[in-house]
Protein backbone atom coordinates (compact mmCIF):
# COMPACT_ATOMS: atom_id res chain seq x y z
CA UNK A 1 0.00 0.00 0.00
CA UNK A 2 1.09 3.44 -0.65
CA UNK A 3 2.71 5.40 2.27
CA UNK A 4 3.04 2.60 4.12
CA UNK A 5 5.30 2.42 6.89
CA UNK A 6 5.73 6.33 7.82
CA UNK A 7 1.94 6.77 7.98
CA UNK A 8 1.91 3.69 10.57
CA UNK A 9 4.23 5.75 12.66
CA UNK A 10 2.93 9.02 13.38
CA UNK A 11 -0.57 6.89 13.36
CA UNK A 12 0.72 5.08 16.46
CA UNK A 13 2.39 8.31 17.42
CA UNK A 14 -0.87 10.43 17.65
CA UNK A 15 -2.80 7.75 19.23
CA UNK A 16 0.08 7.71 22.26
CA UNK A 17 0.24 11.18 22.90
CA UNK A 18 -3.60 12.09 22.82
CA UNK A 19 -3.80 13.63 19.33
CA UNK A 20 -6.95 13.27 17.69
CA UNK A 21 -5.45 12.82 14.01
CA UNK A 22 -1.78 12.35 12.72
CA UNK A 23 -2.28 15.79 11.20
CA UNK A 24 -0.49 17.26 14.39
CA UNK A 25 2.89 16.07 13.96
CA UNK A 26 2.64 18.48 10.63
CA UNK A 27 2.05 21.70 12.80
CA UNK A 28 4.10 20.18 15.40
CA UNK A 29 7.11 20.09 12.43
CA UNK A 30 6.02 23.85 11.21
CA UNK A 31 6.31 25.28 15.01
CA UNK A 32 9.92 23.38 15.59
CA UNK A 33 11.19 25.14 12.49
CA UNK A 34 9.75 28.57 11.72
CA UNK A 35 7.84 28.97 15.52
CA UNK A 36 4.92 30.28 14.48
CA UNK A 37 3.19 30.39 17.21
CA UNK A 38 4.53 32.03 20.70
CA UNK A 39 2.95 32.41 23.98
CA UNK A 40 0.02 34.68 24.11
CA UNK A 41 -0.84 34.06 20.36
CA UNK A 42 -4.44 34.87 18.71
CA UNK A 43 -4.69 31.95 16.23
CA UNK A 44 -7.07 31.48 13.53
CA UNK A 45 -7.07 28.03 12.55
CA UNK A 46 -9.46 27.38 9.04
CA UNK A 47 -10.46 23.87 8.17
CA UNK A 48 -9.99 23.04 11.57
CA UNK A 49 -11.63 19.53 11.48
CA UNK A 50 -10.91 16.99 13.40
CA UNK A 51 -9.22 19.51 16.03
CA UNK A 52 -5.49 18.28 15.66
CA UNK A 53 -4.37 21.83 15.04
CA UNK A 54 -6.34 23.75 17.91
CA UNK A 55 -4.41 20.89 20.38
CA UNK A 56 -0.88 22.35 18.52
CA UNK A 57 -2.37 25.55 18.94
CA UNK A 58 -3.07 25.71 22.15
CA UNK A 59 -0.52 23.86 23.58
CA UNK A 60 1.82 26.55 21.70
CA UNK A 61 0.21 29.11 23.72
CA UNK A 62 2.46 27.81 27.18
CA UNK A 63 1.09 28.25 30.39
CA UNK A 64 -2.91 29.33 30.74
CA UNK A 65 -1.71 32.20 32.30
CA UNK A 66 0.06 33.21 29.41
CA UNK A 67 -3.57 34.26 27.94
CA UNK A 68 -3.53 33.82 24.01
CA UNK A 69 -6.40 32.37 21.98
CA UNK A 70 -6.90 29.60 19.17
CA UNK A 71 -10.33 29.98 16.96
CA UNK A 72 -11.04 26.86 14.56
CA UNK A 73 -13.91 27.26 11.53
CA UNK A 74 -14.95 24.22 9.95
CA UNK A 75 -18.05 23.50 7.69
CA UNK A 76 -18.27 20.57 10.05
CA UNK A 77 -19.15 20.66 13.73
CA UNK A 78 -15.87 19.92 15.81
CA UNK A 79 -16.08 19.43 19.10
CA UNK A 80 -13.17 21.10 21.03
CA UNK A 81 -10.67 17.98 21.70
CA UNK A 82 -10.39 17.72 25.91
CA UNK A 83 -6.75 16.81 25.71
CA UNK A 84 -4.09 19.37 24.73
CA UNK A 85 -7.09 22.31 24.87
CA UNK A 86 -8.17 24.11 27.70
CA UNK A 87 -10.85 27.11 27.47
CA UNK A 88 -8.66 29.65 25.42
CA UNK A 89 -9.58 27.32 22.10
CA UNK A 90 -13.48 27.71 20.73
CA UNK A 91 -15.31 26.42 17.49
CA UNK A 92 -17.40 27.67 14.87
CA UNK A 93 -19.18 26.38 12.53
CA UNK A 94 -19.34 28.14 8.86
CA UNK A 95 -18.55 28.37 5.10
CA UNK A 96 -15.16 30.36 5.41
CA UNK A 97 -15.58 31.32 2.28
CA UNK A 98 -18.59 33.00 2.26
CA UNK A 99 -17.98 34.39 6.29
CA UNK A 100 -17.55 37.98 5.81
CA UNK A 101 -14.12 39.40 6.81
CA UNK A 102 -15.47 41.83 9.54
CA UNK A 103 -17.18 38.45 11.29
CA UNK A 104 -14.05 36.71 11.16
CA UNK A 105 -12.07 39.56 12.77
CA UNK A 106 -14.77 39.99 15.22
CA UNK A 107 -13.38 36.77 16.62
CA UNK A 108 -10.25 37.60 17.47
CA UNK A 109 -8.99 39.87 20.61
CA UNK A 110 -10.34 43.33 20.95
CA UNK A 111 -11.13 42.80 17.61
CA UNK A 112 -7.97 43.67 16.48
CA UNK A 113 -7.07 40.31 13.84
CA UNK A 114 -5.03 37.67 15.03
CA UNK A 115 -1.34 36.69 14.91
CA UNK A 116 -1.44 33.58 13.35
CA UNK A 117 -3.68 32.57 10.46
CA UNK A 118 -3.42 28.24 10.02
CA UNK A 119 -5.12 26.88 6.63
CA UNK A 120 -5.62 23.68 6.62
CA UNK A 121 -8.15 23.93 4.18
CA UNK A 122 -8.85 21.11 1.34
CA UNK A 123 -11.38 20.50 -1.16
CA UNK A 124 -13.18 17.20 -2.22
CA UNK A 125 -10.60 15.70 -3.85
CA UNK A 126 -12.02 14.12 -7.84
CA UNK A 127 -9.08 12.24 -8.36
CA UNK A 128 -8.50 14.37 -11.54
CA UNK A 129 -5.50 16.52 -10.37
CA UNK A 130 -5.49 19.89 -12.41
CA UNK A 131 -9.15 20.38 -10.95
CA UNK A 132 -8.10 19.18 -7.60
CA UNK A 133 -4.94 21.69 -7.57
CA UNK A 134 -7.10 24.51 -9.14
CA UNK A 135 -9.79 24.31 -6.16
CA UNK A 136 -6.87 23.89 -3.64
CA UNK A 137 -5.50 27.50 -5.08
CA UNK A 138 -8.55 28.68 -4.68
CA UNK A 139 -8.82 27.84 -1.18
CA UNK A 140 -5.21 29.18 -0.55
CA UNK A 141 -6.11 32.05 -2.48
CA UNK A 142 -9.17 32.84 -0.10
CA UNK A 143 -7.24 32.12 3.09
CA UNK A 144 -4.60 34.86 1.58
CA UNK A 145 -6.91 37.33 0.90
CA UNK A 146 -8.81 36.54 3.72
CA UNK A 147 -5.07 37.08 6.38
CA UNK A 148 -4.09 40.06 3.87
CA UNK A 149 -6.73 41.76 2.69
CA UNK A 150 -6.94 44.41 0.03
CA UNK A 151 -2.81 44.17 -0.37
CA UNK A 152 -3.21 40.56 -1.37
CA UNK A 153 -6.52 40.89 -3.54
CA UNK A 154 -4.48 43.66 -5.73
CA UNK A 155 -1.37 41.32 -6.51
CA UNK A 156 -3.89 37.88 -6.66
CA UNK A 157 -5.63 39.85 -9.55
CA UNK A 158 -2.68 40.53 -11.60
CA UNK A 159 -0.73 37.19 -11.18
CA UNK A 160 -3.97 34.31 -10.37
CA UNK A 161 -6.99 34.18 -12.72
CA UNK A 162 -10.04 32.60 -9.93
CA UNK A 163 -13.34 31.14 -11.12
CA UNK A 164 -16.40 32.34 -10.27
CA UNK A 165 -18.07 30.13 -7.51
CA UNK A 166 -21.46 28.59 -8.12
CA UNK A 167 -22.99 30.80 -7.23
CA UNK A 168 -21.39 33.48 -9.27
CA UNK A 169 -20.16 35.04 -6.24
CA UNK A 170 -16.07 36.09 -6.35
CA UNK A 171 -13.65 36.43 -4.11
CA UNK A 172 -14.24 39.95 -2.45
CA UNK A 173 -11.70 42.29 0.13
CA UNK A 174 -11.71 44.95 1.84
CA UNK A 175 -8.58 46.72 3.02
CA UNK A 176 -7.82 45.25 5.59
CA UNK A 177 -7.14 41.65 6.50
CA UNK A 178 -7.64 39.86 9.59
CA UNK A 179 -4.24 38.74 10.52
CA UNK A 180 -2.02 41.88 11.96
CA UNK A 181 1.20 43.14 11.01
CA UNK A 182 4.48 41.20 11.86
CA UNK A 183 1.70 38.23 11.57
CA UNK A 184 2.23 34.42 9.95
CA UNK A 185 0.52 32.50 7.84
CA UNK A 186 0.39 28.78 6.83
CA UNK A 187 -1.58 27.82 3.39
CA UNK A 188 -2.06 24.03 2.67
CA UNK A 189 -2.01 23.68 -0.96
CA UNK A 190 -1.56 20.71 -3.37
CA UNK A 191 1.35 20.93 -5.64
CA UNK A 192 0.75 22.65 -9.44
CA UNK A 193 3.14 25.08 -11.46
CA UNK A 194 0.26 27.45 -9.29
CA UNK A 195 2.49 27.41 -6.33
CA UNK A 196 4.95 29.16 -7.49
CA UNK A 197 2.67 31.75 -8.39
CA UNK A 198 0.98 32.35 -4.84
CA UNK A 199 4.15 31.96 -3.33
CA UNK A 200 5.77 34.89 -5.47
CA UNK A 201 2.28 37.41 -4.47
CA UNK A 202 3.29 36.51 -0.79
CA UNK A 203 7.26 37.14 -0.55
CA UNK A 204 6.81 41.05 -0.93
CA UNK A 205 3.80 40.89 1.24
CA UNK A 206 5.63 38.80 4.14
CA UNK A 207 9.68 39.30 5.47
CA UNK A 208 9.79 35.34 4.13
CA UNK A 209 7.53 32.69 2.52
CA UNK A 210 8.70 29.11 2.56
CA UNK A 211 7.53 25.80 1.21
CA UNK A 212 7.44 22.57 2.87
CA UNK A 213 6.25 19.12 3.09
CA UNK A 214 6.12 18.01 6.36
CA UNK A 215 7.40 14.31 6.92
CA UNK A 216 4.13 13.27 8.54
CA UNK A 217 2.36 14.10 4.74
CA UNK A 218 1.33 10.32 3.52
CA UNK A 219 3.72 9.88 0.26
CA UNK A 220 1.00 9.72 -1.43
CA UNK A 221 -0.49 12.94 -1.08
CA UNK A 222 0.59 15.75 -3.18
CA UNK A 223 -0.10 18.49 -0.28
CA UNK A 224 2.44 21.06 0.25
CA UNK A 225 2.65 24.46 2.95
CA UNK A 226 3.31 27.86 2.37
CA UNK A 227 4.80 29.25 5.01
CA UNK A 228 4.49 33.29 5.55
CA UNK A 229 6.15 34.76 8.14
CA UNK A 230 6.07 38.13 9.22
CA UNK A 231 3.41 40.45 7.54
CA UNK A 232 4.93 43.38 6.25
CA UNK A 233 3.48 47.24 7.12
CA UNK A 234 2.66 47.60 3.26
CA UNK A 235 0.10 44.85 3.50
CA UNK A 236 -2.41 47.16 5.54
CA UNK A 237 -3.86 45.35 9.18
Amino acid sequence: MSGAGKPDFFYREAQRLGYVARSAFKLLQMQKQYKLITPGSSVLDLGCAPGAWLQVACQSLGPLKNGGLVVGIDLKKVKVPAEHCDSRVQTVCADVMKLPRAHVRELSPQQKGFSVVLSDMCPLVSGISSKDAALSLELGVQALNLAVGGAALAHCNNEIQTEESNDGATIISDDNGVLRRGGNLVIKLLESEDVQEINKICKPLFRKASLLRPKATRSSSREIYLICQGLQSQAKT
